[in-house]
């Protein structure tokens, strides 16, 4: 037993610390929240019914009451709404009194609150143990994932839609049942949750910690703390000063964003920059660019090119090209949002579904040299979802590439 017991110890907390190395990476790219980016502020009660049937052993649940709940419903990897993503509710609950007409309205002041974390799971064996992604709560259900300590065993927790706004989540109330369950057993309905956003809808700065606020009489195992509790202070630790952007004196402060806004784009972190000394004037170079027909021959991962604009390279011109290998070649374009003539282009390219980037190409004539110097980053789409750290190093790859490829082609006078 006892050596079963450093086996489980040692691999959990390997796990964790491998969870927290990952988050470290996110925040690169997500300084304030590296999982759940962006979300929507609720508040409502939670009416507990108790267990008369049978306990479960975590006093909180086996006691009839009411509480007053601050939540938080977001996205967990923030993929478009049109994607399905893991979904998870936090939820922090304030104990208020006893269940019943005369329960009072107002939250207990000397109580603790307790702050609860839900993810999209599946509802039976062993689905509710896994992290399932869900395009929106109507047919989703959420479990705690990990179980609680109770006097008679561990204890999972669970919620399940009950009714749902007509439009979305800000416009009306949300209802759920409240269920648990032990690991292996049924789910046993106990109680209520009702959920509304406030007249202006928006996220809330709240940082829940299940770890350190639990309910009355729940607890948590060893393992359970092993594996969450490292994520959770690299996720809440403050952004590494490389990617936080000092605030300039005399410019405001930007506002922070909300559920509404895009955390992408924001300038935050520099493009991946690769340059490269040819060994031709800027003007071979420049006619290569010049030449939307080219493109495919110097840009890594155009495969094909199937039309260009006849203004190309002017501002607003694009061209038209393919993106992968045949068979399996995906349509798309690159529209051109700035140019300066034989010194500098700057292009969106498109490639969906990976998204899109920008990309900007300049030219520093030194006689019968020229400096090349392409800046790449993606801009909108799941490439932004990978964080930076990762990012960089492919695409810089790839961009030496695309200048090697550049360069033989204006040495051999292509373009003329």
């Amino acid at each position: 037993m006892t050596q079963q017991f450093r086996v489980v110890s040692a691999v959990t907390g390997s796990a964790g610390q491998a969870f927290a190395a990952l988050f470290r990476l996110l925040k690169l790219a997500r300084p304030a929240r590296p999982i759940h980016p962006q979300g929507l502020g609720l508040t409502g009660g939670l009416t507990r019914t108790g267990n008369p049937a049978g306990p479960s052993g975590i006093d909180w649940l086996d006691s009839a009451g009411t509480d007053q709940v601050v939540a938080r419903f977001s996205r967990s990897v923030g993929l478009p709404q049109a994607v399905p993503d893991i979904l998870g509710l936090a939820l922090r609950v304030t104990p208020s009194g006893d269940a019943g007409p005369a329960a009072a309205p107002d939250a207990n002041p000397d109580a603790n609150p307790a702050d609860v974390l839900f993810a999209s799971t599946g509802w039976g064996l062993p689905g509710r143990f896994l992290l399932m992604p869900r395009l929106d709560v109507a047919g989703a259900t959420l479990t705690t994932l990990m179980p609680y300590r109770g006097r008679r065993g561990p204890v999972l927790l669970g919620l399940r839609t009950r009714s749902l706004p007509s439009g979305s989540l800000a416009s009306g109330k949300w209802v759920l049942g409240l269920y648990w369950a032990t690991p292996r057993g049924p789910w046993r309905e106990c109680g209520e949750l009702r959920l509304h956003a406030g007249a202006d809808p928006a996220d809330i700065p709240l940082r829940f910690d299940p770890l350190g606020n639990q309910p009355p009489g729940a607890g948590t195992y060893g393992w359970t703390r092993r594996l969450r509790k490292p994520s959770y202070r690299a996720a809440q630790r403050p952004a590494p000063p490389a990617v936080v952007r000092p605030k300039e004196p005399g410019r405001p402060a930007k506002p922070a964003a909300t559920h509404q806004q895009s955390t992408t784009g924001t300038g935050r972190n520099p493009m991946s920059t690769v340059s490269q000394l040819f060994t031709s004037p800027a003007a071979d170079v420049w006619r290569v660019i010049a030449d939307g027909w080219l493109y495919s021959g110097w840009v890594v991962g155009a495969s094909r090119i199937r039309d260009v604009d006849a203004e190309w390279p002017r501002q607003g011109a694009r061209l038209h090209h393919s993106v992968g290998a045949w068979p399996l070649v995906i349509d798309d374009s690159t529209r051109v949002t700035a140019v300066e003539p034989g010194r500098s282009l700057e292009l969106v390219a498109r490639g969906w579904p990976m998204g899109e980037a920008k990309v900007e190409i300049t030219l520093e004539n030194r006689g019968d040299q020229c400096l090349v110097t392409i800046a790449e980053d993606a801009i909108r789409g799941p490439g932004t979802l990978m964080p930076k750290a990762l990012r960089d190093p492919l695409i810089s790859a790839r961009n030496r590439e695309t200048l090697r490829r550049l360069e033989l082609m204006a040495v051999g006078g292509a373009g003329k």
